[in-house]
């Protein structure tokens, strides 16, 4: 709130308005000084001496009536404060606003009303006034109070008071002595730069240690513990390579008697970098890339979304590969559509339609009266929900039931040999197959579809009965039969599409696995062959945990799905810890294999026409993926190895629906492969949802090796000339794509086909995922019938071309 200035008097105020007027216009951005005679107006910016830092009065989203006064690196294009004074308190106008040295020596901010709206609210120092005291703009970024006689003697810096932001050369720790920690708190979204509920602080408990909080009460993550010796926390163990020699940065920590901080420090003073607790929960790293005119994440923590307490808040679904990531549960609906819009989730959802009992006021009612009984609807494979929970003696799922519908208060239930009851907001529900969990959600009757009625119900029961006693010798005979039948061949058919094969059979039919084909990403390849000769391909699944009912369901949506340019699944084996999956066999193996081990040809040389084919059937194949399927899939890991041909060339799409039998630990698989980094969308490494558009960055990778039948970089070589995605990039400008290629690929080469391809694999790359094409439109574009404009230059290939470089590529 603001506080009116009475202590003046008249002739003083008017002196101070006079003052003010006459000096308006008077500061330039050549200053780095406020002082009470050169104060900051709302047309006006603070400069730091070096130049770096600016610091004014900023319109957050710019299409609202808040201004704030902030500091932002000045040389750069897209403004991004730093820090904000009046966060709390905006102003409608700037114009006629103030921020100057008051009477007591504070640096103060003045509306137009000539109130006082946000001071530094320094303790008055003897012998300090408006006349010995001034604010300097530091090139580090940090706004100090100090004697204009000797301003290293500082009396108040907005270094100690940081919003949520950390700049290099900012502490960020805890004094020991007055057990004052520093607090970052996030905005309360893009455009809000109000406090949010999520913020960092330094763990009161462990020394060394930070911690993530949640409406400053409750911890959901930490980086875990400091280690001097490696510079890495515990839990970012990859940090310590970021903190090694030639790095921008290197991390302390230091720890006396008096305080224990982390202070980041820069080895180059010209790079631009700051540390953001964002408003979805996360720590995110960011440096300014010029070439790009964009700020690039170079870490995020906690990297799943998911494992934000309350990302999506009360009432919610948490899924980190839907998109949006974050939906109400049935029977609610969001509590603020217009904050979800934004990005921001943490409000969460409400019910559609009250709890009659809670409307009553009733705290356990003993009938309904005239409304019908509450219902509940269940959720399979979660982990539990957060929220106030109790245990209840309960001998069944139907008494825990019961004891839930017995109390108004009682929101959802869980059985699993205990009964736990939920009593306020659902908070963190999410899907997790790994436990095998259900929850009951209660909702009132008229959100839940009447069942039959017990009537309808014993009348079909009455009916079946008659035909059932005389069905079920006949059935089991059958049964008998065919069980035996289907033992001596060791398999039997399920849904009409797959069969479940015993694992002792497909040990047999591999010989104990001793033919192996290949790996991947999620296992090991074997060759088999059936009892009727037909060859087929045995890949045997690491990691997955899920148990046989969830497996035995995920086959049988994979079993459904059929297109020419997707591998075709014809069974697979659950049988205690064995998860294994019999694909038809491809005689030509991987892509991988026909383009980089010259196995193609005599001459080792795949034609252009047969590359050419291959890249619209893998298009294909994933158009039908993304868009054909009841439920859309997302690959997340399209690379030549996963592309098999078939006896004639054809490509077909491999591994696909595999991704959701890892969950969250995919990403982490995946990125941790050989080879597949070169395929990654930045977006894996930001942490920031999945969508298909990650498949179209894989393929566009891919489309480029296709082309020039080479991988894309060669490990132990500097990349940044040989990486041939920058190569097409700058032909493309140049205007001579032919020379892309060596002579034994030019001879048969088709220039319009090579100039569709190469576009199409530049617009796919694109690290704005909304500027790449859906795999349809590459489709339309490859076999000509669509027209595409010649594509931006893709930025991002540059970091890839050196992050490629200091790592393993085959």
């Amino acid at each position: 709130m603001a506080t009116t200035i009475t202590t003046l008097a008249s002739g003083a105020l008017c002196t101070v308005v006079i003052l003010l007027v006459s000096l308006q216009g008077s500061l330039t951005g050549a200053t780095d000084v406020i002082t009470a005679t050169q104060p900051l107006y709302g047309q006006q910016k603070l400069v730091s001496q070096g130049g770096k830092f600016a610091l004014g009065f900023h319109q957050p989203g710019g299409g609202s009536d808040k201004w704030y006064i902030a500091i932002w690196y000045n040389k750069v294009q897209k403004v991004a404060p730093v820090w904000i004074a009046n966060r709390e308190t905006p102003i409608s106008d700037p114009a006629p606003s103030v921020l100057t040295i008051w009477t007591d020596g504070n640096l103060v901010l003045l509306n137009k009303s000539r109130s006082i709206v946000w001071s530094s609210n320094t303790p008055t120092t003897a012998g300090a006034s408006n006349t010995t005291i001034v604010a300097v703009l530091l090139n580090s970024g940090n706004l100090v109070l100090a004697y204009a006689s000797n301003t290293s003697n500082t009396i108040w810096q907005s270094f100690d008071h940081a919003t949520d932001t950390q700049l290099p050369g900012m502490k960020f720790g805890r004094n020991k002595l007055t057990g004052v920690s520093d607090r970052q708190v996030s905005w309360r979204n893009s455009t809000d730069p109000s406090p949010g509920i999520f913020s960092v602080v330094m763990d009161p408990r462990v020394a060394g240690q930070y911690l993530f909080v949640w409406n400053n009460s409750r911890p959901y993550f930490t980086p875990g513990k400091f280690n001097p010796q490696t510079g890495a926390f515990s839990g970012i163990p990859q940090m310590a390579v970021m903190s090694q020699a030639g790095s921008i940065y290197s991390y302390e920590y230091v720890d006396n008697d008096e305080e224990e901080y982390f202070l980041l420090t820069l080895k180059d003073d010209s790079v631009f970098l700051r540390t953001v607790i964002d408003p979805s929960g996360q720590q995110k790293g960011m440096v300014w890339m010029e070439e790009k005119q964009d700020w690039m994440l170079y870490f995020v923590q906690p990297s799943a979304l998911c494992s934000v307490y309350s990302a999506c808040g009360a009432f919610s679904w948490c899924a980190v590969h839907d998109v949006p990531m974050c939906s109400c549960l049935r029977g609610f609906s969001t509590q603020s559509p217009a904050e979800w819009s934004s990005g921001n989730y943490t409000g969460g959802c409400t019910r559609t339609v009250p709890l009659p009992c809670s409307l009553s006021g009733a705290g356990t009612p003993p009938s309904m009266g005239k409304h019908e009984e509450d219902r509940f609807y269940v959720i399979d494979n979660v982990r539990l929900p957060d929220g106030p929970q109790t245990a209840v003696q309960a001998e069944s799922a139907s008494h825990c039931e019961a004891a839930c519908l017995s109390n108004c208060s009682c929101l959802a239930y869980s059985y699993n040999g205990t009964c736990s009851l939920w009593h306020g907001d659902l908070m963190n529900l999410q899907e997790d197959p790994n436990t095998g969990d259900s929850i009951f959600i209660r909702l009132p009757a008229s959100e839940i579809p009447r069942p039959k009625s017990t009537r309808g119900r014993t009348i079909g029961v009455a009916v079946g009965v008659s035909t059932l006693a005389l069905g079920v010798c006949l059935v089991t005979l059958f049964y008998l039969l065919r069980r035996r039948r289907t033992t001596k061949r060791g398999l039997h058919k399920i849904d009409t599409n797959l069969t479940a094969f015993r694992y002792k059979d497909l040990q047999l039919i591999t010989k104990n696995f001793s033919d192996r084909l290949g790996a991947g990403s999620f296992g090991s390849v074997f060759k088999g062959v059936l009892q009727d000769g037909t060859a087929v391909a045995i890949k045997r699944l690491e990691g997955v945990r899920q148990g046989e009912k969830q497996f035995r369901a995920e086959m049988s949506t994979i079993g459904n799905i059929h297109h020419v340019n997707l591998i075709r699944l014809l069974g697979f084996c659950a049988e205690g810890e064995h998860r294994l999956l019999v694909y038809e066999y491809m005689p030509h193996g991987s892509l991988d294999a026909c383009l980089f081990n010259k196995v193609s040809s005599d001459d080792g040389v795949l034609p252009w026409s047969t590359r050419y084919q291959i890249a619209i059937g893998v298009a294909k194949g994933l158009t039908y993926l993304h868009d054909k399927c009841r439920d859309r899939i997302i690959h997340c890991d399209i690379k030549p190895h996963n592309i098999l041909l078939d006896a004639s060339f054809a490509p077909k799409v491999s591994d696909f629906g595999l991704a959701k039998l890892l969950g969250r630990d995919f990403s982490r698989v995946i990125t941790t492969m050989r080879g597949t980094i070169g395929y990654l969308a930045p977006e894996w490494i930001s942490g920031t949802p999945i969508t298909a558009k990650a498949d179209v960055f894989s393929y566009g990778m891919m489309l480029f090796e296709i082309i020039s039948q080479k991988r894309n970089a060669e490990h132990g070589k500097r990349c940044m000339d040989k990486f041939f995605p920058i190569q097409v990039v700058n032909k493309i400008q140049e205007g001579d794509l032919q020379a892309l290629l060596d002579s034994d690929l030019r001879r048969d080469v088709n220039l319009e086909e090579l100039q569709r391809a190469c576009m199409v694999a530049c617009w796919c790359v694109q690290e704005d995922e909304s500027s790449r094409p859906t795999m349809g439109a590459v489709v339309q574009i490859l076999e000509g019938l669509l027209q595409v404009n010649k594509p931006p230059v893709p930025r991002y290939l540059e970091v890839l071309a050196e992050s490629l470089d200091q790592s393993v590529y085959s």
